[in-house]
């Protein structure tokens, strides 16, 4: 290896070492015998520090830098927010989704590149996104080839017209906006995680890639509702599931949370800025509140939010959004088959 090589790695690496060397021997250590402590549906998530973000092979560009956090106790529900608990709230509210209405072109066309012309009228109706299985290998690059704009389909109708949610009342509700899962926090007295409280929540609070520790998902017993097989045309079915599980249905994470990865992705609390970890750089950061604006260079008329957890059409080959690190982001109106939330409480609000 060249020496100026070496020399590049010494500095990168050593500072990142040394963090992670103190925080595990501090705090990690600490947090792994703590009693689960579960009241009303949530577990008590204890204070600690961790590394937030990755650099490894799979990691995508704007989990870097890898920076120390710390994150303060609080409750999180076990589970994602599931069909009849959202049903609740929508018989005691009335409450209607995004999915459900007609989209605003007017509003729509703030978030376009100037010019967009104005869709098909046949297309602004509501509807919502939903996933079709290929005939055989497509571009990956081109998320149109499995993603069908179906009319009326939304959490009461996942599938579109004709589907149903009947006997599916343990499975995560989906086709959420980041708009209806805050205001169904609002009505359950609850908010939407912080990035960093999930990322905290979900690695257990021990230094492994993964909820259930280092070994890929595609490897040994099923550990999450995952793709198995060849996206998006194949699936094996090792887990039993094409669609979305029960909540619940794998074995819990060190803390006791339930399908932290893989099911749906999950919505969080913060804006999405492509370069938000570069500005925490050599920085221990309290209970980050993520950025006062959104910032994607690849979408930059488009204001989104962070998702995290990975769904059940995610695979370590395509889009590895099982990792602890692994972000996602999409727009808080938009909502599809893979998306759902849970939320947390405030140690002093419970």
């Amino acid at each position: 290896m060249r020496l100026d090589i070496f020399r590049n790695l010494q500095i990168k690496i050593l500072p990142v070492l040394f963090i992670f060397l103190f925080f595990s021997k501090c705090d990690n250590k600490r947090v792994k015998n703590l009693p689960k402590v579960i009241k009303d549906g949530m577990v008590m998530i204890p204070s600690g520090d961790f590394l937030m973000g990755s650099n490894d092979e799979q990691s995508r560009d704007d989990e870097s830098p890898i920076h120390p956090v710390h994150v303060n106790a609080f409750w999180m529900d076990v589970t994602e927010v599931t069909n009849l608990q959202f049903k609740e709230f929508v018989d005691a509210t009335g409450y209607i989704t995004t999915a459900e209405k007609k989209p605003n072109w007017d509003e729509l066309k703030k978030e376009l590149p100037p010019n967009t012309p104005k869709p098909n009228d046949s297309l602004l109706r509501a509807a919502s996104l939903v996933f079709e299985a290929t005939d055989g290998p497509v571009n990956l690059n081109n998320f149109g080839e499995w993603w069908q704009w179906k009319s009326k389909a939304s959490w009461r109708y996942p599938k579109g017209e004709g589907s149903s949610i009947t006997n599916k009342m343990d499975h995560p509700v989906v086709h959420i906006s980041w708009y209806d899962a805050q205001a169904y926090a609002a009505w359950a007295g609850k908010r939407l995680p912080t990035e960093a409280e999930w990322e905290w929540a979900a690695s257990g609070g021990v230094n492994k890639k993964y909820p259930w520790g280092d070994e890929p998902v595609t490897n040994g017993e099923p550990k999450a509702n995952a793709w198995e097989g060849s996206f998006p045309y194949k699936n094996t079915l090792k887990d039993q599931f094409f669609y979305t599980a029960p909540v619940a249905s794998f074995e819990p994470n060190p803390f006791g949370l339930y399908d932290m990865a893989g099911n749906v992705w999950e919505w969080c609390s913060d804006w999405y800025d492509f370069t938000y970890y570069e500005s925490l750089k050599n920085k221990r950061v309290d209970n980050p509140q993520g950025p006062e604006s959104p910032y994607d260079p690849y979408q930059p008329y488009l204001r989104q939010k962070v998702m995290r957890g990975g769904s059940f059409l995610c695979n370590d080959a395509y889009c590895s959004g099982y990792r602890v690190a692994s972000r996602m982001k999409s727009s808080p109106d938009t909502g599809l088959q893979h998306t759902g939330f849970r939320l947390v409480r405030s140690i002093e609000s419970f």
